[in-house]
């Protein structure tokens, strides 16, 4: 039987992008379960709103944020030091749901470069502006969330990435990914499985990890060597 025993998060302030759904809201909550104060950055204003309503308005904040614009990056961070006075833990999370396309004739310019400035863009300005207000205080965690194909890393006293890959919900076609993208029988990748690995990495227990590529596939990498997001037609 698990315990709930919080894991070293006490008094931690964290950014979360993509924070009022999906594996961020999974990661918010378990932040806050352990005693994070944590600041949701997202474009989903309702949505973060209702989130921050759930867990704990007086530690938890929603501002609206879109990753590709660096201002509204940097303001999340200066929210963050500005109403909790720091800023321990930086997630770059934010990504968007959308119908896989393996054919690579089925992808269009626009839909490369949305890609490309949501989860390459987003991720450089969250580590560029953590970076800022961590480098004055000498530590700081930066974790990001990426694809088993594509791997992005950091740059803090800490850096990881958490690599995720098929999480049943997240995309319109991935009901029952589990039995195609796992090598565990009966196991089923979930947003909480992820934001699992995410709070480990952001607490203390794992203080001497880092530049870590944590990968949550189910072993999927390890049995499909020849992996390829896209396929011939």
């Amino acid at each position: 039987m698990r315990t709930t025993t919080n894991i070293g998060l006490e008094g931690k302030v964290a950014v979360i992008t993509g924070g009022a759904s999906g594996i961020g809201l999974s990661t918010a909550r378990l932040f806050s379960r352990h005693g994070a104060k944590v600041v949701i950055a997202d474009v989903q204003d309702d949505l973060g709103q209702s989130v921050c309503r759930y867990l704990n308005p007086s530690s938890t904040t929603f501002i609206h944020c879109n990753v590709t614009n660096e201002k509204d990056v940097e303001n999340a961070v200066n929210t963050a030091t500005a109403k909790y006075g720091k800023l321990d833990i930086m997630f770059n999370n934010a990504g968007f749901s959308d119908l896989a396309k393996p054919n690579i004739l089925d992808n269009n310019k626009a839909d490369f470069e949305q890609v490309l400035r949501v989860k390459l863009v987003g991720v450089f300005l969250g580590i560029k502006h953590a970076t800022r207000v961590m480098m004055g205080a000498r530590k700081g965690i930066i974790i990001n969330t990426a694809s088993v194909c594509s791997v992005i890393g950091g740059a803090a006293s800490h850096a990881y990435t958490s690599s995720k890959h098929g999480v049943e919900g997240l995309k319109k076609n991935t009901a029952g990914v589990g039995g195609v993208y796992s090598n565990l029988k009966g196991a089923v990748l979930k947003a909480k499985d992820v934001a699992e690995a995410v709070l480990y990495l952001g607490s203390d227990e794992s203080k001497y990890v880092s530049g870590h590529n944590l990968i949550v596939d189910g072993g999927y990498t390890i049995v499909n060597s020849r992996f390829c997001m896209f396929e011939q037609s």
